[in-house]
């Protein structure tokens, strides 16, 4: 009768556990769509963003722009973007993996680092190496970062960039490809670069004021926050992705446990009850002999 007990206290805690990572599902689903619509709408803002650099550089070489420059890479920035928190499967020990890869590889090529964490995950496991110099730390940031949080970033980044403190900026994040498919990713932001876009109809007696160098400027740092932007929107999806799938798994699991303990449970009291319904017959018999 203890062990019968027993199993029904296990039960209700598995219940009580499956109540709560099902209410975990339906939310990282629900933050998953507003996450992943929010990625597709800033996807055209990049795209004019590359479209203007193209019609740029048919009036001048953007290679000699400073923020174009490539030069030897010596020192190189790596903004690591992780979550706040866990139950989210693989999420954050993917970024970690992808990350600790890179500056294993910037070590064997004697390239020194410099780190900007996103995500409490991120900052609490960077806070912790000794190799690396920690610029910035942000947590907490909302689902949809504006543009203060954004800034802070792209700023230091750029500033890092400009003065020759590194020679290259690097984001590490995971790339958010549909509901069931994400993967860890390494985009280069400094230098800045665009794939050229054919088939686009250049102007090439348009005016720019001030001037072709201010507006490229302008460009290229809006270019540069979008692909940051953009990386962050990303990696928010792809968390909400994921934890939704681990908490869908974790329901799942609860089931089967619940089945299983019930079946235990089943054979432990018809147990008891062939038990009891031998003990009376015996009793039974020994009263009528």
């Amino acid at each position: 009768m203890a062990s019968i007990q027993l199993l029904k206290s296990r039960i209700r805690s598995v219940k009580s556990t499956k109540q709560i990572t099902k209410a975990m599902q339906m939310v990282a689903a629900s933050k998953m769509r507003r996450a992943q619509e929010a990625t597709k709408a800033s996807a055209p803002y990049t795209l004019e963003a590359r479209q203007l650099l193209t019609r740029l550089a048919a009036h001048m070489s953007v290679t000699k722009h400073e923020l174009f420059i490539v030069r030897p890479v010596q020192t190189r920035l790596l903004i690591v973007i992780g979550a706040d928190q866990g139950l989210s499967g693989a999420y954050n020990s993917n970024v970690l993996h992808l990350y600790t890869s890179e500056l294993i590889a910037d070590d064997k090529a004697g390239i020194k680092n410099k780190t900007i964490a996103v995500g409490r995950k991120i900052a609490g496991f960077v806070s912790r190496l000794k190799d690396t110099e920690t610029l910035g730390v942000y947590e907490d940031l909302p689902d949809k970062p504006t543009g203060s949080e954004l800034r802070a970033v792209l700023d230091t980044a750029q500033d890092q960039f400009l003065s020759g403190a590194v020679d290259a900026v690097d984001v590490i994040y995971t790339e958010f490809i549909s509901g069931m498919r994400q993967q860890t990713a390494v985009m280069r932001v400094l230098p800045a670069g665009f794939d050229p876009i054919e088939e686009l109809v250049v102007v090439t007696d348009a005016l720019y004021e001030p001037s072709t160098d201010e507006v490229l400027a302008g460009a290229v740092h809006r270019l540069i926050g979008a692909q940051i932007f953009q990386a962050l929107l990303d990696a928010r999806a792809s968390e909400e992705s994921m934890r939704m799938v681990a908490m869908k798994n974790a329901t799942d699991n609860a089931t089967d446990l619940i089945d299983d303990l019930t079946l235990a449970m089943n054979k432990e009291r018809q147990g008891a009850i062939t038990q009891e319904l031998a003990e009376i017959s015996g009793g039974v018999e020994a009263l009528t002999e």
